[in-house]
């Protein structure tokens, strides 16, 4: 049954580096697969990337694709996880504000966690967007343009983003729902 699958025939790239929150992959990822999407881990690393889950290094995750050759036009959706140590490698390399355009230019859905939502500002493309990020990020999206407000999980357009003490269960169905709406008025409009 079609609903029962809603992201059936999407691809969505979860883009993360070494120290990313692991649960903050792992539980929308989950969530995800259960609607039916083909999820793709892009990341700076090459072969594996390294989670980290509470206090201390977590699971290795395979790379499907490595950054360097990701393109927005690939995918139908980003999910970025936080995690200050995988959000700084991510702000480090060019490429991260490459393919954030991408989505952006698109209206492609793009759901960051946490800290990642500061990467939204290195596209240059968050001024007059409405978000919420953890208070380590607040200044730098600020200067950004970005208007933050102070709850859980914020949706403005094809952006949702979240804070890291967000309630899970009502993140994951949101990402699901929202990508799937997204999804379909971008297919609507080709």
């Amino acid at each position: 049954m079609q609903n029962d699958k809603p992201l059936a025939g999407k691809t969505i790239a979860i883009l993360v580096s070494n120290g990313f929150e692991e649960v903050q992959m792992t539980e929308p990822q989950r969530a995800l697969l259960a609607a039916g999407a083909t999820l793709k881990i892009v990341s700076t690393e090459q072969g594996l990337v390294n989670g980290w889950h509470e206090k201390a290094w977590g699971h290795y995750f395979a790379v499907d694709v490595p950054l360097s050759n990701a393109l927005a036009a690939d995918f139908d959706a980003v999910l970025i996880p936080g995690g200050e140590r995988g959000v700084a490698k991510l702000a480090a390399n060019p490429h991260t504000k490459r393919i954030l355009r991408g989505f952006a230019d698109a209206g492609k859905p793009v759901a960051a966690l946490g800290g990642a939502p500061q990467l939204l500002a290195l596209s240059e493309r968050i001024q007059g967007r409405t978000v919420v990020a953890n208070e380590a990020v607040r200044e730098t999206l600020e200067a950004a343009g970005a208007k933050l407000v102070d709850e859980t999980v914020v949706v403005d357009g094809n952006l949702i983003t979240a804070r890291d003490d967000l309630d899970m269960p009502a993140f994951k169905e949101s990402i699901v729902e929202h990508f799937t709406t997204v999804a379909a008025s971008l297919a609507a409009a080709a």
